[in-house]
């Protein structure tokens, strides 16, 4: 591993091991749930009063944050920078991009998910219908076969 690159377990242990209230969302997420998809950044929902604890259980991963936490708040997103890329969303909640849904990230930590990463690490996830509700925020044409894996993963299970 190149000094300037992340290392993906002591990200997900840093984060597991702070207590921060943290959802993987995006195409990481999707990665984690098996799709065949590929991204270059990881994308994290956090609870607006944990956007402190989450940049000082980062730090010693050189990441660091773009935005102070009351810019950040008050902006609903911010980017921690380093060896990759860590877009923050720190919005009390989200409408899709028609405005048909808006998610809250109290109802979405609510019904979490918890994935087993390595021997000692879980990574935090939104329900499959909650991950489907995040890709519908932006609806770009990426997020369509993106929608359609979740839908077919949630239906295969057969459950939300």
């Amino acid at each position: 591993m190149d000094a300037d690159e992340l290392d993906e377990e002591a990200f997900f242990r840093a984060i597991d091991e702070s207590g921060v209230r943290a959802l993987l969302i995006g195409r990481r997420a999707l990665i984690v749930l098996g799709a065949p998809v590929l991204t270059s950044d990881y994308d994290l929902w956090i609870h607006v009063d944990d956007i402190a604890k989450l940049n000082d259980a980062l730090a010693a991963l050189d990441l660091r944050p773009n935005h102070t936490p009351d810019d950040a708040r008050a902006r609903g997103r911010y980017v921690l920078e380093g060896p990759e890329r860590v877009d923050v969303l720190v919005a009390r909640s989200c409408s899709t991009k028609d405005g048909a849904t808006r998610l809250a990230f109290d109802d979405a930590w609510a019904r979490r998910q918890r994935i087993p990463y390595g021997a000692d690490v879980s990574l935090t996830l939104p329900s499959i219908d909650d991950l489907i509700v995040t890709k519908r925020w932006s609806m770009r044409e990426r997020d369509m076969p993106d929608i359609q894996f979740l839908t077919a993963l949630r239906d295969a299970k057969g459950s939300s």
